[in-house]
């Protein structure tokens, strides 16, 4: 039996940051995938270039994006001031729809500030995601975007959700706010800027990778089993014993494979089916992504690769959120997305020169207090075997792609301590 001191599941961001925070120490990084990078790859098709999805990364620590750039010598990376929109009534609203009710037909306008006004406040009585939403925003914001868009996204009731559900990510703004943003606009939000590299988020991938011995990545090869007594991994080639084990796995599936009983039904999730399409012309300048609200459209969200480095091409990502168990058509939603975006304006007579589609499963994880418990309570059994769970996905938790940075570094960082 083959043993390595950290054995590390998934060649994503999150494990090939704990292999480069481990530097010279020992190690060995296993991936199902036959290529590195988790959601964050590139696909390159007819000279238009998409990722699995729409990765824009907004960086608040300059050490850690000195550290990536350093590594990504000859690569055209641009900073992006973010231009997003929200689809209302046939026009575009500015985002967040919440202090911008100002540009709303004035009815609409009317609804949305007298809601707000008399809406009652109380954190004690927020007991979900939906109750957070009606009680800060009252009835009309909360209908008119807020609920609809993230129904669409989560694809699942919001009241069975967390009240923090989103986080830091979450934007959130009082009646003081609001107004003011009347008079003099204020959209600043955790990604007012984004960077993008012109090859694509798998630069930044690679970028990370660089800092790892090649020899130590191992693609192809799935985690099937943990023997938590014995500290034995089992994949689809071999065993491995280990003394520390770091997965950025799906939680549940984590502690599926260990062994661990736990509470199944606690862990949902959603699926989203992501087009990336390429036409032969441009569309819409001056933004990068366009929130739909509006039921009727098939999808919740549009982003516009081609204004990043103003290409001469439309190239959009649309993402279209699906239930768990949903059945996926990929040809059949296509033909649909195509209807919407042509309904929405964005397409006439764009001629769809290539295009690319996968399903992300899962894409967001339902963060509610069940999971939250269950999570910390199986980390516990975990930890005392030296396994540590890491990650969007790992953590099911919410967070950016420097956070999964972060946290590998902090996790290293504290064994090195010890």
């Amino acid at each position: 039996m083959e043993k390595t001191q950290t054995l590390i599941i998934g060649a994503g961001i999150s494990g090939l940051s704990t292999a480069a925070a481990l530097g010279d120490a020992e190690y060995l990084v296993i991936d199902a995938d036959s290529a590195i990078g988790g959601y964050c790859k590139t696909i390159k098709k007819d000279g238009f270039v998409w990722d699995y999805s729409g990765h824009f990364f907004h960086f608040k620590n300059p050490e850690i994006e000195a550290w990536l750039r350093e590594r990504m010598q000859g690569q055209q990376i641009i900073t992006c001031e973010k231009k997003s929109f929200i689809a209302y009534g046939g026009d575009w609203v500015d985002f967040p729809f919440q202090k911008n009710i100002h540009q709303l037909p004035k009815a609409d306008f009317i609804d949305c500030l007298y809601d707000l006004y008399f809406a009652k406040p109380n954190e004690q009585a927020e007991g979900s995601f939906l109750d957070m939403i009606y009680g800060r925003f009252g009835k009309s914001i909360s209908e008119k975007f807020l609920v609809p868009y993230n129904e669409k996204l989560y694809a699942c009731d919001l009241s069975s959700l967390d009240k923090d559900a989103m986080g830091r990510f979450f934007p959130h703004a009082d009646v003081d706010d609001i107004i003011h943003n009347m008079k003099i606009p204020d959209n600043q939000s955790y990604n007012a800027t984004f960077t993008y590299p012109e090859g694509g988020a798998i630069e930044y991938v690679n970028a990370i990778a660089s800092a790892v011995k090649p020899d130590a990545i191992c693609l192809d090869e799935a985690l099937v089993g943990i023997d938590l007594d014995r500290n034995v991994a089992r994949t689809t080639r071999r065993e491995i014993g280990f003394e520390r084990l770091v997965s950025s796995a799906p939680f549940n599936h984590l502690a599926r494979i260990a062994g661990l009983e736990h509470q199944e039904e606690a862990f949902t999730w959603n699926k989203v089916l992501v087009f990336n399409l390429g036409f032969d012309r441009k569309g819409p300048r001056d933004v990068h992504w366009v929130y739909y609200p509006n039921r009727e459209r098939v999808f919740y969200r549009v982003g516009f690769y081609d204004n990043i480095f103003d290409a001469d091409r439309m190239s959009l990502y649309v993402e279209v959120g699906l239930t768990s168990d949903a059945e996926v058509d990929v040809e059949a939603t296509r033909a649909r997305v195509l209807e919407d975006l042509a309904r929405e304006g964005l397409i006439d007579d764009h001629e769809l020169m290539a295009y690319h589609a996968l399903v992300m499963d899962p894409a967001y994880v339902h963060i509610n207090q069940q999971a939250k418990s269950e999570v910390e309570r199986l980390n516990k059994v975990l930890n005392d075997s030296g396994v540590y769970s890491i990650g969007r996905y790992g953590g099911w938790t919410y967070c950016s792609i420097e956070d999964n940075i972060i946290e590998a570094r902090e996790l290293v960082a504290s064994w090195q301590a010890d």
